[in-house]
């Protein structure tokens, strides 16, 4: 007996017979397969991929209390689910790569995420090694000669094992360095200007710098009348954070320049613009841009088309299926859930 798709508030239950054959051969009995069973042979192949569905937005417990199933049948009934999905979606070798690393656990844990740019989907996920240069090298290794000749672009942030990796492993790539992941260094550095300002300052003028992170932080044109009236206000009292504010905006101009000569000029331009303005978390940030300087491509064509934001959208996404899976410890589980997060539905 069976459990197949519900007919309104009805369970439906299928009941018919199986054959089992003691085989002389290897000495045990074989339980006849049949097509329409799912892996797990109480359910019906159709209702394990219903209960797939609902898993895609729904937290295995509410699953659970909805279906009247144990916990662990659910999230079974789901992984048999995913690994369908992956089965009639195979990843195709990529052309275009992003590299961004997954949080997990407890502590400075993380794994390693693939994703293919070109068709917006993650496809591999690391293991335990995590950011250290054997994690990816596992990717790597696990491609042909072939395919990794195949890989053209690689965006990524600036963690020195990614681009060793990749330049060994791939020898017709181009490294470039995430427009995004550049912006969080810029931030860290303005936040920092803010802290040793607010340590500096006391009174008043130490009061407007309080919880103004947020306003510093944010483009001036996502800023509502309250939120631009307070940072008009705010750097018009700090003459320190007015410069450190004022450098942020201008340096994204950097993305406009069509040639890398011309973002070269600018780059040097805005550099010396830090002398004598004793603003060192911003000359820090101009060290680190230096030393990267090629990977950073700078509104070239080989970035056209590509989108530069997916990588960062993923991560939203992925947090959000952390959450709808908290108290899950299974790895393998969490695995599935990323690679199959922007595949279509069965």
């Amino acid at each position: 007996m069976v459990r197949d798709l519900d007919c309104g508030p009805f369970a439906i239950f299928l009941q018919f017979e199986q054959r089992r054959v003691d085989c002389p051969v290897c000495k045990s009995v074989r339980t006849e397969r049949i097509s329409f069973l799912a892996d797990i042979n109480r359910y019906t192949d159709r209702y394990a991929e219903w209960i797939g569905r609902q898993c895609r937005e729904k937290s295995v417990k509410s699953v659970s209390e909805e279906t009247g199933l144990g916990w662990d049948t659910v999230k079974d009934l789901d992984m048999i689910y995913m690994k369908k999905q992956l089965a009639q979606h195979p990843a195709a070798p990529p052309r275009v790569l992003g590299v961004d690393e997954l949080a997990v656990g407890r502590g400075q844990t993380y794994r390693i995420l693939i994703h293919d740019l070109e068709t917006r989907r993650p496809i591999w996920m690391g293991d335990e090694r995590g950011r250290k240069k054997e994690g990816i090298d596992a990717y790597y290794l696990g491609l042909t000669p072939a395919d990794r000749d195949g890989i053209e672009l690689a965006i990524m942030d600036m963690w020195p094992p990614y681009k060793t990796s990749t330049e060994e492993h791939c020898k017709n790539v181009r490294v470039h360095y995430d427009h995004f992941h550049i912006a969080k260094h810029l931030n860290s550095a303005i936040d920092d200007v803010r802290r040793s300002e607010y340590k500096r300052l006391s009174g008043e003028k130490r009061n407007y710098i309080k919880g103004s992170r947020y306003i510093l932080l944010s483009n001036r044109e996502n800023l509502d009348a309250k939120g631009a009236a307070t940072l008009k206000e705010l750097l018009r009292l700090n003459s320190r954070l007015n410069t450190a504010y004022m450098l942020k905006e201008e340096f994204d101009r950097i993305w406009s320049y069509q040639t890398e000569k011309g973002a070269r000029a600018f780059f040097d331009q805005w550099k010396s613009s830090l002398r004598w303005k004793r603003l060192e978390p911003l000359e820090k940030f101009a060290g680190l841009v230096e030393r990267h300087w090629d990977g950073i491509i700078c509104g070239t064509k080989i970035t056209e088309g590509i989108p530069m934001g997916f990588v960062e959208g993923m991560n939203c996404k992925i947090r959000a299926i952390q959450k709808r899976a908290y108290g899950i410890r299974d790895e393998e589980y969490l695995r599935l859930k990323i690679l199959t997060c922007t595949l279509p539905k069965i």
